[in-house]
């Protein structure tokens, strides 16, 4: 089922590879930034639902392909049904794990389809390990780098990216990081190679010190300015920023 994006067959290891972070990235929307909106989407009610993930980064939950077979492995059936008997990010976690069963399986159907030989999927396999789980992401358990990791930027200088941490800053600069090319030597080395495992609770992608970052004051986890739509001219206004995640946490009927 490929409703959210055009057909196509990728057929090189590249190919295949870009077409599985297409429809993670599209999941982990889903999980992420646009959870309430998946969380509605997943009613109880209804029959059996699946989550999909598009190579165009496009999310969808809809009923599973009618084909049989389907053009596609599927994903999990019926995660709408356990949404109201536990805990959300329970739920959340859970959907998460099947979602990474499922591109996984996509990724390795068109490795099969395609001919890909010994040294093609394992070239594949070591790309797609290079990157977090969706269940990684989601639960924050990608290497635990929600807790320290980039350092801010510093608007009045007295902070330096070697001392500075997530919970050991108070105020608003705590919350950015942006490029700062002052800083020189081994130390910029080895800050550069702890930050490059923090990674994006939006998009999942890897710390770029050349971008702009935000951490969110209840989660700790970091987001991209981009990824949910703060700029650093705007971050300068908020004193305690939630992501959209723990925006639109509230009690469920």
């Amino acid at each position: 089922m490929e409703g959210g994006a055009t057909h196509y067959n990728p057929r090189t290891v590249d190919e295949v590879f870009q077409d599985f972070k297409g429809r993670r990235a599209g999941i982990i929307q889903a999980l992420t930034t646009g959870v309430e909106d998946f969380f509605q989407q997943c009613d109880p009610e209804k029959e059996n639902l699946c989550l999909y993930g598009f190579p165009n980064e496009v999310w969808e939950v809809n009923f599973p392909a009618e084909e049989v077979p389907p053009e596609l492995p599927e994903p999990a059936l019926g995660i709408n049904f356990a949404r109201d008997g536990m805990q959300e990010k329970d739920w959340l976690s859970l959907v998460a794990v099947h979602s990474d069963s499922w591109l996984l399986s996509v990724a390795f159907y068109f490795g099969s389809r395609f001919g890909f030989d010994k040294a093609d999927r394992k070239l594949l396999f070591n790309m797609i390990n290079e990157v977090p789980t969706v269940f990684e992401v989601v639960t924050g358990n990608a290497k635990k780098q929600t807790k320290e990791k980039p350092s801010s930027a510093n608007q009045n200088g007295n902070r330096s990216k070697s001392n500075s941490k997530v919970k050991g800053l108070d105020d608003k600069s705590a919350k950015t990081i942006q490029a700062t090319d002052e800083e020189e030597g081994f130390e910029e080395e080895e800050d550069e190679d702890e930050h490059g495992e923090t990674l994006c609770g939006a998009c999942g992608d890897n710390y770029a010190s050349d971008e702009f970052w935000i951490c969110c004051d209840i989660c700790e986890k970091w987001f991209h300015g981009k990824c949910v739509k703060i700029t650093p001219a705007r971050a300068e206004h908020i004193k305690h920023y939630k992501c959209p995640s723990c925006s639109n946490k509230r009690a469920r009927p």
